[in-house]
């Protein structure tokens, strides 16, 4: 999947566009993830354990959003189309501009729910047949891979194998700082910024198909 430069581009520009995303989610929500969906597991599991009911209840809320994302995802690269990415990013964008709006209007959890919902979307852009792929908006598995591939080098293998997904790593670490930078200036608006790079993505993957065809 990151097997060429055009590959290896969007996958980073995705992570960083999640850990923008996060960032703002993280200091907006005051410690839970829109993308980070191991996290939320953690705390409900700590909320239910204090009878904090309605904290446990708003995570699995969360999680239950970026579930139903990232099976909307999943249909739209079922679709097996040539253009299946750009769909994929262009309703990304579309949610995060609902979210902005619903900001603007004084909706905060439905701009809460749009968020969710385009990160668990974003997941699926790498989608394999059968169902697996590369995840985007969280970097466990890649840091796993880097040991992994760290390994393999020294016992013989590709000696530079592992950068691929420091680099994940290091683009979701970056896109993170800049959306908590961005929000404590400009509160959720921040999430426009999103749109606007997922819709400037969605041209870039348009471009690279046409030019294919």
């Amino acid at each position: 999947m990151l097997d060429s430069p055009r590959n290896l581009f969007l996958a980073l520009a995705l992570s960083a566009l999640a850990g923008f995303v996060d960032g703002i989610g993280f200091l907006h929500l005051g410690g839970l993830f829109v993308s980070f969906m191991s996290g939320n597991s953690t705390r409900m599991g700590v909320s239910l354990a204090e009878a904090h009911w309605g904290d446990a209840a708003y995570a699995a809320g969360l999680i239950g959003l970026f579930v139903a994302g990232a099976a909307l995802g999943s249909l739209i690269m079922r679709l097996r189309s040539a253009y299946s990415q750009v769909l994929l990013l262009m309703l990304e964008g579309g949610l995060l501009t609902a979210a902005t709006l619903c900001h603007l209007m004084g909706l905060p959890q439905s701009a809460v729910a749009g968020i969710v919902l385009a990160m668990g979307l974003e997941n699926a852009a790498f989608q394999i047949r059968g169902g697996g792929g590369l995840g985007l908006t969280y970097v466990t598995g890649a840091l796993v891979k880097v040991g992994q591939q760290l390994a393999a080098a020294l016992t013989g293998g590709p000696w530079f194998g592992w950068v691929p997904n420091v680099l994940l790593w290091a683009a979701l670490v970056t896109g993170s700082a800049v959306g908590a930078w961005t929000y404590l200036r400009i509160n959720l608006m921040a999430i426009g910024v999103a749109a606007g790079f997922a819709f400037l993505l969605a041209v870039f993957v348009a471009a690279t198909v046409a030019r294919k065809h």
